[in-house]
């Protein structure tokens, strides 16, 4: 550890400038790419005196940080300090900073202000640090020992080196090394190091950042890394299913019933292969010899849940099962990962539900979604209707930056190809206009109030949230204009996907805390996880904060009325996966929904919606064998669908316990 007297004399330093003739700073560039596209900057400098200064900027779709980070390091090449200034995401303004006095540390942003005597090193984590703070994390866990370190405020990482590249750009070579680094979060984290365990790249997802000149071997290192994840994948299908030999019986289950509302006490279902071979009352209903047995006396059996709002990365396999969704729509996503989830997850190399994949189309634009698909004229759109159809897709999204005047011809061949169209409502466009146009389905509540706000507000950029946290409070669900749309989606058969868990996430989260939306779960996450709930939420302006919650209201009592009038709602949540399908249910019964109309729409309407009924929907004879035991009954209390204690994906037996610890969830108790 630093003595206090030399912390004193670096911070002081820190405030002078570099004397005349002093070297100049060592600079590094970094392109941050998002979804392949180029999307801000990273650069970093280290300046004469030792001190590291990161800027950090990149636009998504008119979010996006923008922060200064100063560091300076200790033994072990640890920081002692961190100052992070500037906006985070959502524009909000940052400052966040992070000491070591002795053996004292002491942090504080705006969710926190906590301080800790230490016994030995260890490493803070800033909430909204730069992807450098990540490469000093790395080389910290290098030099420590056992590649071990306690994090701050709470955890442990460790680091294993999986793989090495040699890569060339510019008729340049250099030498590319992947780490994992656990204890961040669900699974591992991947940084690509260079041979002085630099920062070469690091990808997640859309996004990825690379050295300036490097960007052409971002889909190398990418295809790499996820063949690494791919095999920590492989590993926990070998041993987390459970395939029955023969039948299996479930005995004396509650069965809830979508299509009557009903339960059914002491009802047997007995499983064969994928499929549900016979439904009935106990001891009307023979057991195979060899049957598998389960007793689910006091539990409730319903149909696999679906989340129809979902961006799937490799933890959601494991977060979808254990939650008890068994069947997903992906609304976006880049092609070929998401083709390789899905046939990983159908081979049984890795495990998840069913995928359903909606094609996603935006046009070019500063505020342009995360696609590689951007198109401009109706030929490049039907040109790309044609691709995702020959794929297997069965619907196409498209996004705010999409020119409206391509909205009918889209529809069109879309329809013509057999598949939905839904989406945000393109910027200049109205939600009727789109409904009109050939709209099957909106995305998004927002949208819907967005129809009856002022058509000057640019629906690209996060006015979309903004304004709509403004001006939702004032929506008169009597006015005529209100009427009349709504009896437009009866009438068109036009399906709403609300995603209430998500405006909950964004307008009723607290500055400094928990909001409701994750309250009842984040202490099940792993630590660092659980940080990022905290304050996570669209800040109100100063005096706005109760504006917002009474929108938020406003929104669900919208969708109540959606409802009432016969408008179809699936369950769809653009959220994390498994937790926030829940809530999303939980959010239908707060509105005014019956649970078990709650309930329909995760199960019954959305396998109607997708034309998968026949399969999937309801628990009965020649059905797919997809099912969830509950330990209670969410018709009378919602709440007990997150107490999911087997999942059952065509006919493949799943202990939630078992697949929550393998993402270092503590189990619900």
């Amino acid at each position: 550890m630093l003595k206090p007297c030399l912390v004193s004399i670096l911070a002081l330093l820190a405030g002078l400038a570099p004397a005349a003739g002093a070297p100049a700073p060592q600079e590094t560039r970094y392109t941050f790419l998002f979804s392949g596209n180029k999307a801000g900057l990273l650069v970093t400098r280290v300046q004469p005196d030792g001190e590291r200064v990161c800027t950090f900027e990149f636009n998504d779709r008119g979010r996006g940080p923008k922060t200064e980070t100063r560091f300076r390091l200790g033994p072990g090449g640890i920081p002692v300090s961190e100052r992070i200034t500037g906006t985070d995401y959502w524009k909000t303004p940052v400052d966040e900073r992070f000491e070591l006095k002795g053996a004292k540390a002491s942090w504080k942003n705006a969710a926190e202000n906590g301080e800790r005597q230490l016994n030995g090193p260890a490493f803070y984590l800033g909430l909204n640090a730069p992807p450098q703070e990540f490469e000093l994390l790395t080389q910290a866990l290098l030099a420590a020992p056992g590649g071990r370190l306690p994090l701050l405020p709470a955890g442990e990482a460790h680091i294993a080196k999986l793989d090495s590249r040699k890569v060339q750009a510019g008729g340049k070579e250099r030498t590319a090394d992947l780490y994992a680094v656990y204890g961040l979060g669900f699974s591992p984290s991947y940084e690509w190091l260079d041979a002085q365990h630099n920062l070469f790249a690091g990808i997640s997802g859309w996004a990825a950042v690379v050295p300036e000149g490097w960007e052409g071997v971002v889909p190398e290192l990418t295809k790499a890394q996820d063949a690494a994840e791919a095999a920590r994948q492989k590993t926990l299908a070998a041993k987390l299913p459970h395939r029955p030999k023969g039948p299996l019986v479930i005995q004396h289950a509650r069965l809830f019933d979508p299509e009557s509302g009903k339960l059914v006490s002491e009802t047997t279902v007995v499983v064969a292969g994928n499929r549900i071979q016979a439904v009935g009352h106990d001891g009307e209903v023979a057991t195979p010899a060899g049957a598998e047995i389960v007793d689910a006396k006091g539990k409730t059996l319903l149909p696999g849940l679906w989340d129809m709002h979902t961006h799937l990365g490799d933890d959601d396999g494991l977060l979808n099962l254990a939650a008890g969704v068994t069947t997903v729509r992906d609304m976006a996503n880049d092609i070929d990962k998401l083709q390789d989830l899905r046939r990983r997850w159908e081979s049984g190399e890795a495990v998840g539900p069913r995928v359903l994949m909606a094609g996603f189309m935006d046009g070019p634009g500063p505020f342009a979604g995360p696609t590689k698909v951007l198109v401009s004229t109706e030929k490049e759109a039907l040109d790309w209707v044609d691709r995702y159809a020959a794929m297997g897709y069965v619907q196409i999204k498209l996004y705010s930056s999409l020119d409206p005047k391509l909205v009918p011809a889209i529809a069109k061949r879309a329809h013509e190809k057999g598949l939905r169209l839904s989406g945000h409502i393109p910027n200049g466009m109205t939600a009727e206009e789109a409904v009109r146009a050939g709209y099957d389905e909106i995305q998004h509540v927002n949208f819907l109030v967005l129809n009856f706000l002022d058509r000057g507000i640019d629906t690209r950029s996060t006015g979309r949230f903004t304004e709509v946290g403004e001006h939702a409070a004032e929506l008169d669900l009597n006015a005529d204009k209100v009427k009349d749309f709504i009896a437009l989606l009866k009438e068109r058969g036009t399906v709403s996907d609300p995603t209430l868990a998500t405006f909950e996430a964004l307008y009723m989260a607290p500055a400094n805390a928990v909001g409701p939306t994750y309250a009842g779960v984040v202490d099940r996450f792993p630590p660092q996880v659980r940080r990022a709930f905290v304050g996570g939420g669209l800040t109100a302006p100063p005096g706005k904060e109760q504006r917002y919650h009474d929108s938020f209201r406003a929104m669900e009592n919208l969708v109540l009325a959606l409802h009432k009038a016969g408008v179809t709602i699936v369950a769809g949540t653009d959220a994390l996966c498994g937790f926030s399908l829940h809530r999303e249910l939980e959010l239908y019964v707060d509105a005014g929904f019956s649970p078990v109309d709650a309930l329909r729409a995760a199960t019954l309407v959305p396998a109607r919606v997708m034309k998968r009924d026949q399969d999937l929907g309801t628990v009965a004879p020649g059905k797919l064998a997809d099912l969830i035991l509950v330990d209670g009954d969410p018709t009378a209390r919602i709440g007990d669908v997150r107490r999911v204690v087997l999942t059952i994906k065509d006919g493949v037996v799943y202990d939630p316990a078992a697949l929550y610890r393998a993402l270092e969830v503590q189990p619900i108790q």
